[in-house]
């Protein structure tokens, strides 16, 4: 039983490593994600290249009451849990 477990396992994730590839693949082809008016290549990806960027997203019709403190400690501390559980699933194998 566990043999055919490690090969339903195998399987699957080859399976699923094919699929994210060939997504990636297609999606390169259809440049999707890109932003027309800045070509800037694989760059176009970090916010901190395009110009004006405060001018291309734009925070105004977002209306919030949590201050934002809240959202980077959550982001923070979603952080740490992610690490911890990979640290912990990296000592159970």
């Amino acid at each position: 039983m566990k043999k055919t477990g490690k090969i339903i396992i195998r399987t699957v994730t080859i399976v699923m490593v094919a699929a994210v590839l060939l997504c990636a693949l297609w999606i390169m082809k259809n440049r999707l994600g890109l932003s027309d008016k800045h070509d800037f290549g694989a760059g176009a990806y970090y916010y901190a290249d395009i110009p004006d960027f405060d001018k291309v997203i734009s925070d105004k019709g977002i209306a919030t009451s949590i201050p934002m403190w809240i959202y980077i400690v959550l982001f923070l501390a979603w952080g740490w849990l992610m690490w911890r559980l990979w640290c912990w699933i990296d000592r159970s194998r």
